[in-house]
């Protein structure tokens, strides 16, 4: 046999023992008859995970969101007791048949009055918060909100065209006047981006570009309140102060037709913003386009922008602060901070107009003044930490 050997000889220790093949392998007793523990924190890693937002997180925004809600629709010159308005709640969702303690007078006053504007403030203060974010992380710019790049004021531009000139037509849930609005803005933000694009597409030429744009377009509102007659110009310079005055809920359907839609676009694409941060190279690498990413992105915030403006007047630092919060509190994955900034720019703004219906009663003071006045000091905080490297 030694003729049809080739190579060396097989070591001893590689020949397999014979035994092994009648050697019966017995099961481990202790794993057979192990229970199971079930993991307690499985249920909500599944949740985060489906959804991408943390659960603890989502609930505290979501129980602040419902006490904020509570104390507005309570709070005013015609107190309304908590339960009653509990009850007057319950009572309009089917099955349940709770039968209201408030007056026919105090119904009118929730349903008609308080109701709309709250839901209203909400819907305002989480567009402003969603694009604010969304601005901040397609630009790849911390200090990027709607305001500084010239969207709000492009959009209040178009918005104050429409509205001094008589232009406030509607045809079902859509109207002249957030149309015009979103014009505006997307006038406004295609400068910056040009500008920008000249000066080497820098966050920094980005933000300056932002700024001259928001300067010549409040020039031209400016131009525009001179030529108008004196009431026109008076009903023009309150709503450009900011103001959540609704005498229904045809602000609320207007308003929350492009919130759906745009919100939806912008949560549904949300995790191309951290792609985004690793460069074109590496995103396209990754499978995104990043062209076509930033563009619905721009095009979403631009449109939830120009909507909210149009029917609140032009809100300052909601949509810069109200991230950078989210970043410093829970996570700095765009993924979180989208979804999270609609929900606490949708308390921050609720809690405000709190204050602008209570703080002078029976005046009111513009909700727009409230947030800069706590808008500025945020803004200063933000910056102080970004000077420690803390944002």
């Amino acid at each position: 046999m030694s003729k049809f050997m080739t190579g060396p000889p097989i070591p001893a220790s590689a020949v397999p023992d014979p035994d092994i093949a009648h050697r019966r392998i017995e099961p481990d007793s202790d794993i057979a008859h192990r229970k199971v523990e079930p993991d307690p924190e499985a249920t909500p890693r599944a949740i985060q995970r489906a959804f991408g937002v943390p659960l603890v997180a989502s609930v505290v925004g979501l129980a602040v969101l419902v006490a904020v809600g509570l104390l507005s629709a309570t709070s005013g010159a015609a107190g309304l007791p908590v339960g009653g308005v509990l009850a007057a709640l319950a009572d309009w969702v089917p099955l349940l048949g709770v039968e209201s303690s408030l007056s026919a007078s105090q119904e009118s006053i929730l349903f008609e009055i308080r109701l709309p504007r709250l839901v209203l403030g909400m819907l305002v203060g989480g567009a402003l918060g969603m694009a604010g974010a969304s601005f901040q992380g397609v630009f790849q710019n911390p200090l990027a909100d709607p305001y500084l790049l010239g969207v709000s004021a492009g959009a209040g531009f178009g918005a104050v065209l429409a509205l001094g000139f008589g232009l406030d037509l509607s045809w079902g849930p859509f109207d002249t006047v957030p149309a015009a609005a979103f014009v505006g803005a997307l006038v406004a933000v295609g400068i910056s981006l040009v500008i920008a694009r000249g000066g080497g597409s820098s966050p920094a030429t980005l933000l300056l570009g932002g700024v001259a744009v928001a300067a010549m377009f409040s020039a031209a509102q400016t131009y525009a309140i001179q030529r108008l007659n004196e009431n026109r110009a008076r009903e023009v310079l309150s709503w450009l102060f900011g103001q959540l005055n609704t005498s229904g809920w045809k602000q609320v359907g207007l308003l929350a037709t492009y919130a759906g839609v745009c919100g939806t676009a912008l949560y549904i694409h949300r995790r191309h913003l951290d792609v985004l941060r690793v460069g074109d190279e590496e995103a396209r690498s990754l499978g995104l386009d990043p062209a076509r990413s930033r563009l619905v992105f721009i095009v979403s915030a631009s449109l939830l922008t120009a909507a909210a403006v149009s029917v609140s007047g032009l809100i300052a630092f909601v949509g810069l602060v109200v991230p950078h919060v989210v970043r410093l509190l829970v996570s700095h994955s765009y993924r979180v901070i989208v979804p999270l900034s609609a929900l606490v720019g949708a308390a921050f703004l609720a809690f405000v107009d709190i204050g602008a219906r209570t703080l002078l009663a029976p005046s009111e003071l513009p909700v727009g003044v409230i947030t800069a006045m706590v808008g500025a000091p945020c803004f200063a905080f933000v910056l102080w930490r970004n000077r420690w490297g803390a944002v």
